[in-house]
């Protein structure tokens, strides 16, 4: 697997997909620069070497050319985090580009225009990408979060440089974070499931089943499975087509020697709201006209000893509406017993947009071993897949 760290880069123009598809408010202020930080060290340890960086982004899904998705409006956010100018091109092809990359210097900073101003980009256009392949001496992919999209940007550009190609720092540290779980993890291995939907996860649980001890089930699919077993849910978030696929997983798991941990009492609500009436009952025993929104003091009680016994933990899925005050315990006692672990010497990956929303809102963000950039992408991972962006490079 090539890296930065197998290339000088001095003199070189290193042509570099970051994912600086960050959300802006109503002004064009940058609302969470997490993923521009997390570019940083492999464009410092370009100019480090004496060479320059030519960025290329996407932001947002724009329709052509719109302005309120140019990259223009994220220039002085990158150059407060990386504490170097940033010079901007406003377009990312073509003469003007090319010229623009041709004067630029050692220790300089170019930025490309929103790569989706262009269809070619998602559409993986070959001339497209051969035309963004002229703005760099060697290519480096760190871009983790369109890792699973085969963009020309992404997985085509690379055929361009079949020796000058690498993984940036970041994305470098997602495959092997992703690989410590999935292939070379210390037993016990625990994987926390949480969210909404079976559905949604089902691909995950078929392909981690074989390499972990441990599955905590939390959130709203919770009560696909209580209902699977003939429980009474009450009015909890249910997907009835997949009560015989949640008996499956289930036997699946025994099969596999897999220990399977589900909420045994959740707090329940009259209402979806932060201000419903509230109480604690069985996870099997919710009344008609109330709702599971949270794990109980037992299960937190319970799921909190699996994972300090774990080695490796994954989680990926909030146990309940963290969102709402009065239904974030669960999630945060979990968040701080994987912290725990950490701290005694497990390896913690989280991913996901509303699991990394949650480490972040509750501290622990420096608590666990790695947090994960890109939420299609960690799953598609972790469903098995090969990510174009990633086969791209070792290719």
């Amino acid at each position: 697997m090539k890296t930065l760290d197998d290339f000088n880069f001095e003199d070189k123009k290193a042509l570099i997909r970051v994912d600086f598809n960050v959300p802006l408010d109503d002004e064009f202020k940058v609302g969470d620069a997490t993923r521009i930080r997390a570019a940083k060290p492999t464009i410092i340890k370009v100019l480090e070497d004496g060479g320059s960086c030519v960025l290329m982004s996407h932001l947002g899904r724009p329709k052509g050319v719109e302005d309120k998705f140019s990259l223009k409006h994220i220039i002085d956010k990158v150059e407060d985090i990386l504490g170097v100018e940033v010079i901007f091109v406003n377009t990312c092809v073509g003469e003007e580009a090319e010229e623009a990359v041709k004067n630029l210097e050692v220790g300089q900073i170019l930025l490309l225009e929103n790569l989706r101003f262009h269809e070619e980009e998602t559409a993986g256009n070959v001339d497209f990408a051969k035309q963004l392949s002229k703005l760099g001496d060697i290519y480096v992919n760190d871009a983790f979060g369109t890792a699973h999209r085969a963009h020309a940007s992404t997985a085509v550009i690379a055929q361009f440089f079949p020796e000058k190609k690498c993984f940036g720092y970041l994305l470098a540290k997602e495959i092997k974070s992703i690989d410590k779980v999935m292939k070379t993890g210390e037993k016990p291995i625990c994987a926390i499931l949480g969210g909404a939907k079976v559905s949604s996860k089902i691909t995950i649980i078929d392909n981690i089943l074989d390499k972990i001890d441990h599955l905590i089930i939390g959130g709203g699919m919770t009560f696909t499975f209580i209902k699977a077993q003939g429980g009474k849910i009450g009015d909890s978030l249910v997907e009835d087509d997949k009560l015989e696929l949640a008996r499956s997983i289930l036997e699946k798991a025994k099969a596999k020697n897999v220990q399977v941990h589900l909420p045994v009492d959740a707090v329940i609500a009259d209402a979806f709201d932060n201000n419903a009436n509230t109480k604690i009952c069985a996870v099997n025993e919710i009344p008609d006209g109330w709702m599971g929104l949270d794990i109980g003091p037992e299960t937190e009680e319970i799921f909190v000893n699996v994972v300090k016994d774990s080695n490796t933990i994954l989680w990926n899925g909030p146990l309940g509406v963290f969102e709402m005050s009065n239904f974030e315990n669960g999630t945060k006692a979990l968040g701080q017993a994987i912290a725990d672990a950490t701290k005694a010497g497990a390896f913690s990956l989280v991913g996901g947009g509303d699991s990394v929303a949650a480490v972040k809102q509750f501290g622990f963000e420096d608590q666990v071993s790695y947090v994960s950039t890109g939420g299609g992408a960690m799953l598609e991972s972790l469903e098995g897949k090969t990510l174009p962006g990633i086969a791209a490079i070792l290719a």
